[in-house]
C-alpha cells in the first residue's frame, strides 16, 4: 500500500471525533434508551452517534474502527520500515 493511501486513511481518521469510541447496545450494555456510540473519554466526552439502519455488528465495527485504524496504520508502517531495513 502506497504512503499516499495511508496518509489519506490517517487524515480521515484524524478528522473524526476523538476517541475512544464505545458501542452501547440496549439490552447488552445498558437497560434503557437507544443504541449509540459514545465518543471521547469520560473526561472529554464528545457527542453521541446514533445510527439508522445499522445492525449491532455494524455499530460495533464502526465504534471499534476509531481505535483499530490507528493501530493498523502504525503496524503497517512498522512492517514497511522492517522490510526496508531488511532489504525487502
Amino acid at each position: 500500500m502506497k504512503e499516499q493511501r495511508l496518509r489519506g486513511i490517517e487524515s480521515r481518521c484524524n478528522a473524526a471525533s476523538p476517541g475512544p469510541w464505545v458501542s452501547y447496545v440496549e439490552g447488552r450494555d445498558h437497560e434503557s434508551g437507544s443504541n449509540f456510540i459514545m465518543t471521547g473519554s469520560e473526561e472529554a466526552r464528545g457527542p453521541d452517534i446514533e445510527l439508522s439502519g445499522a445492525s449491532i455488528a455494524d455499530q460495533d465495527f464502526i465504534a471499534n474502527a476509531r481505535q483499530d485504524i490507528p493501530d493498523l496504520l502504525r503496524e503497517i508502517r512498522r512492517l514497511k520500515i522492517k522490510l526496508r531495513d531488511e532489504g525487502g
